[in-house]
């Protein structure tokens, strides 16, 4: 820009041709003052990419001569860079901030920058370039914010395990701003600011006030047709076909057998003459009808028209804008405006060509060429004096790095532009351990690792820091984090101490701990792998065996006997546990001040163990024997304890191990009152005897049942004595 008389030189730098233009800025206006277009004599551009920066140059310095013929030097200019080599990415982001303090906006910028970055990688893939850095990060807005999986408005102070970020960045490659700068260089041009064709054309055409509009801008040139859609105050796509204006005047060249700018002259005039004149190369005239020409281009006309409404549907998630302006001078394609309208079922009306006589800003002149061709052109030179991304140099650790400042360049940006990675410069995380508390894994994080120091010009700065030409960044790895470290203490909580008295005697309850298998206390500090067991008495029971009281749990439970090698519970003989004096249940909780009494488990006779297990150990039956009552017993199970016989009011112990068997269940037999009476001989008996069952003789084998009469009868002998004084006769 000439400060003298406030001029602004631009040039648009297209596949077909240059266009270069001088405007003059008068208060809130400019005016055409100059300009000057010049077709490229080979095919020296492809799809906005300079592929021969020589051809090029050339092209450029033709233009710039030109006009400095009459308006002097030119040393500086404003360019656009094509829209279609711009390219949009979403990414995401994630921060473990669990034990962190509340999120400050540095980290939070951290976190967006590390998503920036991660878009970076993906078009790098996406476009097989080898290094992220290779691109220029031209923008980004913010999707959302998550914590923990939640939508939120805004991370500051936040607080929680996971932060996360969705972002949506812009990239232009490197190669086109470098081949650009290399061509003006050639030309003795210094690159005085760079804004982008669609920025350009939507600066001059879509106003601030209408960008919350949906609405598809396209200018289509000679080869690709540049798409831009608007929506929510902003730009939120670019995209191209590579499908133009070309497209259709080839078609008309090939039907018609013209030359190109023939058939470019011919397109023209299809959209003002029914009636068109033309001649072919072989030299014949002719008049064709605007009907019969439209035939045969329609197929390449649909053509156009799908390819741009195929990419808006892309761009735009699927549905049609509001709105397409088309500009461009491939836009004047007859009747293209109604087929696009038609296959993006919008009225008629709300698609249509835009001329310079849009541009509000633009002061209009009688001579001012009219239609959608300079709408590019003076958009790059307003958009450029207006919103310049203009060329800074930055040394990131002595590194040099030029960037494009689209607003304003801050620390980030630069990082981005050096591609360091952020995230790959915190501190690592201190070593975790893993302690197991009861059975269960506890992860115990280190420490987290510490943020990088970032200096400006020697100066400690921030990421949204502004930067100036020629500031100087140093860029320090965050130190690492320390190892986890955790006391017992910190795992858990020490329960409050209890006192009970137990038989009389006093006890103190507390938690048992112990590391490893042995006792530890509160305060002990952990190492990695530890297995910590911790127990809380709550029952009855969990305090008799804290207190290793076990003999005395053990007279509460049933009486456990082995009897012919098989253990045998007799529930009745247990003891009984009194709390308070009132029975309890092992199973219940147990309070501060509590008082126990154990009473232990009573032995019981055989016969009560007899009657558990309903065995009869004997048989009886009563009997009178010589008018006196007698019981008579049989043994039909005898029992041992190792080589003990036991009785039937023997003590049974638990413990004990019992052997019994079944004796042989026989009939009880005359000659069994023997083992219960004594049998006395009178002294008058002669010895021999009568026995007597139910007064009836009997035998000694002779079976006897309850309730009969036994007797032993005894003959006397009567003894005769004579009478020495009596005569015998």
């Amino acid at each position: 820009m000439n400060d003298e008389n406030n001029r602004i030189f631009a040039l648009d730098i297209g596949t077909r041709s240059v266009v270069g233009i001088i405007l003059e800025k008068q208060n809130d206006q400019f005016s055409i003052i100059d300009m000057r277009s010049q077709e490229h004599s080979e095919r020296a551009m492809l799809d906005g990419q300079i592929h021969d920066i020589v051809a090029v140059s050339k092209v450029i310095s033709q233009i710039k001569n030109e006009l400095e013929e009459t308006y002097g030097p030119l040393e500086k200019v404003s360019v656009a860079a094509a829209g279609r080599a711009l390219k949009t990415e979403h990414a995401s982001a994630s921060i473990n901030i669990q034990g962190n303090s509340l999120m400050e906006k540095q980290d939070v910028l951290h976190l967006e920058l590390s998503a920036v970055q991660q878009a970076q990688a993906n078009v790098a893939e996406k476009y097989l370039i080898e290094k992220s850095h290779h691109y220029y990060c031209v923008g980004y807005s913010i999707l959302h914010y998550y914590i923990d999986g939640q939508e939120i408005g805004n991370l500051i102070d936040q607080t929680g395990d996971v932060a996360s970020v969705d972002i949506i960045a812009t990239f232009l490659p490197k190669v086109v701003i470098d081949s650009l700068i290399a061509a003006l260089q050639r030309s003795g041009l210094e690159m005085e600011a760079l804004t982008l064709e669609p920025i350009a054309a939507i600066n001059v055409l879509i106003p601030p006030s209408i960008r919350k509009l949906n609405v598809a801008l396209v200018d289509i040139g000679a080869g690709t047709s540049d798409i831009a859609i608007t929506d929510l105050g902003t730009v939120v796509a670019y995209g191209m076909v590579p499908v133009a204006g070309d497209e259709v005047t080839e078609a008309i060249q090939e039907n018609l057998l013209l030359d190109f700018p023939s058939a470019e002259q011919v397109k023209k005039e299809l959209n003002t003459k029914e009636a068109i004149k033309v001649s072919d190369i072989l030299g014949f005239q002719s008049e064709l009808s605007r009907d019969a020409i439209m035939k045969d281009l329609s197929p390449a006309i649909d053509r156009l028209a799908g390819a741009i409404c195929d990419e808006i549907y892309q761009l735009n998630n699927g549905r049609s804008p509001t709105a397409v302006m088309l500009v461009g001078g491939g836009s004047q394609t007859p009747d293209l405006t109604s087929r696009v309208a038609e296959l993006l079922e919008l009225p008629f009306n709300r698609v249509a060509i835009r001329g310079i006589e849009a541009i509000q800003s633009l002061s209009k002149s009688a001579d001012l060429p009219a239609g959608p061709e300079l709408v590019t052109p003076i958009g790059i030179a307003i958009a450029a004096h207006k919103a310049p991304v203009q060329y800074r140099t930055v040394y990131v650790n002595e590194q040099p790095i030029r960037l494009f400042e689209i607003n304003k360049l801050t620390v980030g940006d630069c990082l981005l532009a050096a591609g360091i990675k952020v995230n790959q410069l915190y501190g690592k995380p201190g070593l975790a351990m893993i302690i197991s508390l009861n059975e269960n894994n506890i992860t115990i994080p280190g420490s987290h690792g510490h943020a990088p120091e970032i200096t400006l010009n020697h100066q400690v700065c921030k990421l949204d820091d502004k930067v100036q030409n020629g500031d100087v960044l140093k860029v320090l790895k965050g130190s690492d984090g320390k190892k986890a470290e955790v006391r017992v203490k910190d795992l858990i909580e020490e329960a409050a101490k209890k006192q009970v008295q137990i038989n009389e005697a006093q006890y103190i309850v507390h938690s048992a701990i112990t590391r490893n298998g042995e006792n530890i206390s509160m305060e002990e500090s952990l190492n990695d792998r530890d297995k910590i067991v911790c127990k809380v008495p709550i029952t009855i029971e969990d305090m008799f065996k804290f207190l290793q009281l076990e003999d005395l749990l053990d007279e509460l439970k049933p009486m456990n006997i082995t009897l012919n090698d098989k253990s045998t519970i007799i529930p009745s003989g247990s003891g009984k546990l009194l709390r308070n004096g009132q029975e309890a249940k092992i199973h219940f909780p147990f309070e501060h001040l509590d008082r126990f009494h154990i009473q232990k488990r009573e032995p019981i006779t055989l016969r009560r163990l007899a009657g558990h297990k309903r065995l009869s150990l004997s048989k009886s039956i009563r009997i009178t024997y010589n008018g006196k009552p007698l019981a008579l017993t049989k043994r039909l199970i005898s029992v041992k304890r190792d080589e003990e016989a036991l009785e039937e009011e023997s003590f049974i112990y638990n413990g004990d191990r019992l052997i019994y068997k079944e004796e042989p269940n026989e009939p009880f037999i005359f000659q069994d009152i023997f083992k219960k009476v004594q049998v006395e001989i009178p002294h008058e008996s002669n010895g021999s005897f009568t026995l007597l069952k139910n007064g009836e003789e009997s035998n000694f084998h002779e079976q006897i049942q309850d309730g009969d009469q036994l007797e032993i009868v005894w003959p006397i002998t009567k003894v005769i004595f004579s009478n020495p004084n009596k005569a015998t006769k």
